[in-house]
């Protein structure tokens, strides 16, 4: 055996006793067996630095040489979750889902770990990558510090390229051992601070957990058939499942039998037991050895989640029941007024500084005038504070009225800002003036961010400065201000490296696609998935857009299938706005990208509003995923099995049940040869006449 062998072999074999020990509990080896073949694998290393592995086992122990975290772009939606405060509200979603899925479904019920959420993707089974959620579409690549967690394999048990998706916690007992480390509040803040040291070796110190709570695959034909196997095979390649999960069907029996074929720990109940669960994990939650803030209910059934989809911010088959929110008492020391982009609303609480969910507060949200007579607020009345969602810090209660004699407050009739009176739009109040100082820093703010037109250097601050100094006074005063301007003037801590800048973020702005540019224009209801919706649909240009809305022609925007009649009123709306579409002509000026270049493989959406399934072997797409690639390329959705939902089925040789239930369903065959000709010639498959009513909320 020569050396590169020897250290592959010990190696495979330390990251076997590393899984058994901390992934399954079991110890293999004495230490002392264990630290000897350790210490011989990192002594070859030393001496053989070109065979030395980055999965290696002892990348564990860390390094202690400085890394930086660059930013990468996530291959998945990295998305966060719906909430429920409520066993009932939970329930509605069930019962939404049901309605909606038109079929028997399950759902798997998980702890919701208070840790750091995590990315980790490997190719061929080795770990390439560590990233964290970051804002949902880049986080930060932090994989040095993530090999040190014991229970990440650094290698799986087959050759697989997925991404799995976990949380990086620490354990209670843990965390008063190691909490003096950097004065954390609690074990949440001292995992985030770990995750992001720079010298590995000192995370390696800390003992971070995982679980693993969900996994994609590259290669669809791969996918497990529903949640429970997606964690039936992640336990097999080698992560750590959370036991503490549950299944609900239509009967515990079928739960049971479910959770036993996969090989799970778990618990089986039926629909009715889900009030009776939650309850009962919420009382014993103290007794965790980690902290949980709360339950996950998920569709269990891939298909489903499929045709549910995403809202720009959230999956549409899962929502989080929060515990009890975090609470605490504090004086309303006075209420100011916020002025949004749009010009909304919004009185805010300033509050005696108090300690919340291990923050302190200062503010607080009072949501609108509704809101405050509701509860009766007054400046001086003494409050309870909740952050909602644990985030968001509201006022929930008048614990004690003020002995000032204030009354309950009323939110001026005019815009703090710039005087202009307020008008009513359901329970809130906005100020119309598009001019107002305010709604510009806002809009323009939002329009330079990395969500938007991801221009660097224009932060809030810098997008104060140009507003406050009348500089800049809408958008495309971006594009046409002198910035040597700055200069003459001699603003403080502005130099030629400062305009420099600017002019290189204006410049780079120019190239970015008319999906970030619609996105940023801030239409309602059109973020930045509901612009990819949009063109997708066939508006890849602003032209085609303002023509549809002139027209008032809102079914050509509910043709596109996630898109219904409020949302396509709003958009409409919007896109008659006068002020707005002089914005749109001056940025078209400007520069600006507003025709999508869909490149190269620029293909009629020919399948568009289709959902295709496909069954059997194929002459020429082998593997079948291939085929189903073809049909997204032209603007259809596929799915792994037949429903209610599915327009055209796609026959290869020895198809079999899939084809039955499309029959009785009605849905559309559609042969090999036949689909060669649909792509050749770019022709329109008729559809089955099936409705898909999904309408997906593009905020």
């Amino acid at each position: 055996m020569d050396i590169r062998e020897k250290m592959e072999s010990l190696a495979a074999e330390l990251l076997r006793y590393q899984e058994a020990y901390y992934v399954q509990g079991k110890s293999l080896i004495s230490d002392v067996e264990y630290d000897g073949l350790f210490d011989e694998l990192s002594r070859l290393e030393r001496e053989h630095p070109e065979f030395a592995d980055p999965n290696s086992p002892t990348q564990r122990v860390g390094s202690d040489l400085t890394s930086d975290f660059p930013e990468v772009k996530h291959t998945i939606p990295v998305l966060s979750l719906d909430k429920a405060y409520s066993v009932e509200e939970v329930l509605a979603f069930m019962s939404r889902c049901e309605e909606k899925g038109k079929e028997h479904l399950s759902f798997v019920e998980e702890e919701k770990i208070d840790g750091i959420s995590m990315v980790l993707y490997y190719e061929d089974g080795s770990l390439v990558r560590a990233v964290t959620r970051g804002n949902g579409a880049v986080g930060n690549d932090v994989t040095a510090n993530i090999r040190t967690i014991s229970q990440v394999p650094l290698r799986l048990k087959e050759k697989v390229t997925l991404v799995v998706r976990g949380e990086v916690y620490l354990a209670k007992e843990d965390f008063l051992k190691f909490r003096d480390l950097d004065g954390a509040a609690n074990p949440r803040n001292l995992a985030a601070g770990s995750v992001r040291r720079q010298k590995s070796s000192e995370t390696a110190a800390v003992p971070l957990q995982i679980f693993v709570y969900e996994g994609f695959w590259e290669n669809k034909e791969e996918t497990p058939e529903d949640h429970i196997a997606i964690l039936a095979k992640l336990k097999a390649l080698g992560f750590r499942i959370n036991p503490h999960l549950a299944l609900f069907s239509s009967s515990r029996e079928k739960s049971e039998k479910r959770l036993e074929a996969a090989g799970l720990e778990g618990r089986g109940y039926e629909f009715d037991d889900l009030g009776s669960y939650i309850r009962e994990v919420t009382e014993k939650r103290s007794s965790l050895p980690y902290e949980i803030d709360g339950m996950v209910t998920k569709i269990n059934e891939l298909d489903v989640r499929e045709e549910f989809g995403y809202t720009e911010h959230h999956p549409r088959w899962a929502i989080a029941y929060k515990f009890e929110s975090p609470q605490a008492e504090t004086t309303i020391e006075g209420i100011t007024i916020q002025v949004g982009r749009t010009g909304r609303i919004t009185p805010v609480a300033e509050l005696s500084p108090v300690a919340l969910g291990g923050s302190t507060v200062r503010r607080a949200t009072l949501h609108n005038q509704e809101y405050i007579d509701d509860l009766e607020i007054a400046i001086g009345d003494r409050v309870s504070v909740v952050k909602r969602g644990d985030v968001i810090p509201a006022v929930e209660q008048v614990l004690e009225k003020n002995e000032t004699g204030n009354t309950t407050y009323r939110i001026p009739s005019c815009c703090p800002c710039c005087g202009t009176e307020l008008t009513a739009k359901g329970a809130h109040l906005y100020c119309p003036n598009p001019e107002c100082p305010d709604q510009v820093l806002g809009r323009i703010t939002f329009f330079a961010s990395r969500e938007c037109m991801d221009m660097e250097s224009f932060g809030p601050k810098a997008v104060e400065l140009l507003v406050s100094n009348g500089f800049v006074k809408d958008i495309p005063d971006l594009y046409t201000f002198d910035y040597a301007t700055l200069l003459d003037r001699g603003i403080k801590g502005v130099g030629e490296k400062t305009v420099t800048q600017f002019r290189l973020a204006v410049e780079e702005s120019r190239k970015r696609p008319f999906s970030a540019v619609l996105t940023s224009l801030g239409i309602p209801e059109v973020g930045k998935k509901g612009a990819e919706i949009l063109i997708k649909g066939g508006f890849d240009d602003i032209d085609k857009l303002i023509s549809a809305a002139r027209a008032g022609d809102a079914a050509a925007f509910t043709a596109i299938p996630q898109i219904g009649p409020q949302t396509a009123a709003l958009i409409i709306n919007a896109l008659n706005d006068k002020v707005l579409l002089e914005r749109i002509e001056k940025l078209k000026s400007a520069g600006l990208q507003f025709h999508e270049n869909r490149g190269e493989n620029s293909l009629d959406q020919i399948f568009s509003g289709q959902v295709w399934c496909a069954t059997g072997s194929f002459e020429h797409f082998n593997p079948r995923s291939l085929a189903l690639a073809e049909i997204e390329k032209r603007g259809g959705r596929t799915t792994s099995s037949v429903t209610g939902k599915t327009t055209h089925l796609l026959l290869g040789k020895g198809g079999g049940s899939k084809r039955q239930t499309a029959e009785k369903l009605g849905v559309k065959l559609v042969s090999e040869e036949e689909f060669l000709e649909m792509i050749s010639k770019g022709e329109v498959i008729t559809e089955s006449g099936h409705d898909e009513n999904g309408q997906l909320s593009l905020f």
